[in-house]
């Protein structure tokens, strides 16, 4: 017999009662019934019970016992009676009366109990992850993870793609955010950086002539922790040569859908094609680049019928540049005036001066704007939102920018509040025509909005004759219930025209040949054609999950400050260490005092 098991804790039958048999696991539960200890024993596999009659020679050992000991037992397989077969459990029609007992490892007094659901503080659960991931969710999320990376690596393949790793120690890059800058001992005073992704080597690995190139790449970012993102985290880098934009869509488009429907279990998955919404039309109809398609609701722009008007707030707002959206509430009108008191309150809980409204019933439209609006504009407000009696409409206006995101939010609140929105399954689409620039706010600079490695349309001509605030790029993402699932471009390969981009974007020709040489030498030689994605490993398993936090998807996470409580990373290197990389900390000032020196 096996030193520790004959069979899985989930592995017994009732055509194994009458044999004998050794199981090896944790002590997931322990229960008195009056002369009779029952264990509830788990491993990776599931669970058994095994139980021990008082005045067995094991019995005042079982009993000492703490929950979480890891024991051996070795017994006999018997048939549960007919009252006592718990049929929520594969190994329900028996149990494993102990003969022999060996404890492999005695637990102390658990921080926090692994049997049960309960809630615990994050900070206590990622201080003792091995204990958090013992328990059966976190354990069935990182399976779900492991088989979906299989299942996507698998699907790669099968479309003619290779898989190839890229360096980790690399050169700082310009994508959007802080790069983890690692010293080079060798070479004092300069550093390498983690990458924030392999965007400049699969590039170059077009270059170097292979077709078709993937890989599930770590990635680091040195940003603020969020539920939906993380300091490191692991994403699926593609990248094809002579495609256009629709060529990675058809290529990409059945291999997402086909991981999702593998591992949806009956929720709907969107057949394709998926919808392709340009990035203004997003902004507009759903005031976010992240729209959640599972809400029906779509956002009007209602400037117009404002413009003029009898209602002066927003007349003026029209009038000075600003635009009034309209969210429509289909059936809202019917709800007492405290729903609509509490949505204002809302509004102003999100920093906004509040939330108008108009209601409609078969008289016409009532409410404090109505009140003030002509009645065929607050007609034509209706009909543009497609209401009819027993609607309502809400508002959003100010800056183009402040008023779709505050409409966004709204859209949001009332698809989940009157009960619009769908509960599960899982809505595509692709955002495209991102703009190649954006004003940076901060500096009131032309900057990249997206990937500044993307083609503009138009190319060189559109960076020559157009505003450069104008210029759409060949730039897309996957966007899924809300959620930014993939994001990608067709690459710019010509070195003039990513000279030209990067200057519009202030860096002279000097500075793009010291940061991005590499890849200028490399499209000097002959570049093709060529474009891919990423996809967030963490966000496709999150989705699957439907867990609220990438922390719950993933094994050994940081919390919201980037500390890995359990291990105590970052952790202080000691000065002898520090003296070898040539680097001298200078630290801030401790709060309320001075600093030292």
């Amino acid at each position: 017999m096996h030193a520790y098991r004959t069979h899985t804790c989930g592995a017994l039958r009732a055509s194994d009662a009458g044999s004998t048999a050794r199981l090896s696991g944790w002590v997931h539960r322990k229960r008195d019934h009056g002369g009779l200890l029952f264990i509830d024993l788990r491993d990776h596999y599931g669970l058994t019970q095994c139980v021990v009659p008082q005045g067995s020679p094991v019995f005042e050992a079982v009993d000492r016992l703490r929950p979480e000991s890891v024991i051996t037992v070795t017994g006999d397989v018997v048939a549960r009676e007919a009252g006592t077969v718990n049929p929520r459990l594969p190994t329900g029609a028996i149990e494993l009366r102990i003969r022999e007992l060996a404890v492999q490892s005695a637990a102390d007094v658990l921080p926090f109990q692994v049997a049960g659901e309960q809630d615990y503080p994050e900070e206590m659960r990622l201080r003792y992850r091995f204990l958090d991931l013992r328990r059966e969710r976190l354990q069935r999320n990182m399976i779900l993870r492991a088989q979906v990376i299989q299942d996507i690596r698998e699907r790669m393949i099968a479309t003619g793609f290779n898989e190839f790793q890229t360096p980790i120690l690399t050169v700082s890059s310009p994508e959007g955010a802080r790069d983890f800058l690692v010293p080079a001992r060798l070479h004092p005073g300069k550093f390498y950086a983690l990458p924030q992704a392999p965007q400049q080597y699969k590039q170059l690995t077009m270059v170097a002539g292979f077709d078709r190139y993937f890989q599930i790449a770590p990635c680091f970012r040195d940003e603020a922790g969020r539920a939906d993102r993380t300091l490191m985290f692991y994403q699926l880098d593609v990248e094809m040569s002579f495609v256009t934009q629709e060529d990675v869509f058809t290529t990409m488009e059945p291999v997402l859908r086909g991981t999702f429907e593998r591992f949806a279990e009956g929720r709907h998955v969107d057949g394709g094609p998926w919808r392709r919404i340009p990035y203004a039309q997003a902004m507009l109809d759903y005031g976010t680049d992240k729209p959640d398609l599972r809400n029906p609701l779509v956002i009007r722009d209602v400037t117009a019928q404002f413009a003029g008007s009898g209602f002066g707030l927003f007349a003026k707002i029209a009038a000075g540049g600003g635009v009034v959206r309209a969210i429509p509430a289909p059936g809202a009108g019917a709800n007492p005036r405290s729903f609509f008191d509490r949505m204002n309150e809302w509004a102003r809980e999100q920093g906004a001066g509040g939330l108008g409204y108009i209601t409609f019933d078969a008289e016409g439209p009532k409410g404090p704007i109505a009140r003030n609006l002509e009645a065929e504009r607050a007609v034509a407000i209706r009909e543009a939102c497609g209401l009819g009696p027993g609607g309502a409409v809400f508002f959003a206006a100010g800056k183009p920018d402040e008023a779709a995101k505050l409409a966004g939010q709204a859209r949001l609140k009332l698809g989940t509040d009157l009960n619009l929105s769908e509960t599960s399954g899982f809505r595509f689409c692709w955002i495209v025509d991102f703009p190649m620039f954006e004003l940076n706010e901060e500096t009131g600079q032309v900057d990249f909005s997206h990937n500044p490695f993307s083609m503009p349309q138009g190319e060189m001509q559109a960076l020559e004759t157009q505003d450069p605030l104008t210029i759409p790029a060949f730039q897309y993402d996957v966007v899924c219930n809300g959620y930014e699932m993939a994001s990608g471009a067709i690459r710019n390969h010509r070195a003039e025209i990513m000279v030209k981009a990067f200057g519009l974007a202030g860096y002279p020709p000097q500075a793009v040949e010291e940061r991005f040489g590499g890849m200028l030498n490399a499209f000097r030689y002959g570049a093709p054609p060529h474009g891919g994605m990423a996809a967030g490993i963490d966000r496709i398993v999150m989705l699957l999950a439907e867990e609220p936090n990438l922390r719950e998807v993933n094994l050994f996470p940081m919390n919201q400050q980037g500390e890995e409580l359990m291990m105590g990373s970052p952790s202080v290197v000691e000065p002898a260490r520090l003296k070898e990389l040539h680097i001298r900390v200078d630290l801030p000032p401790a709060k309320g005092g001075t600093s030292p020196g």
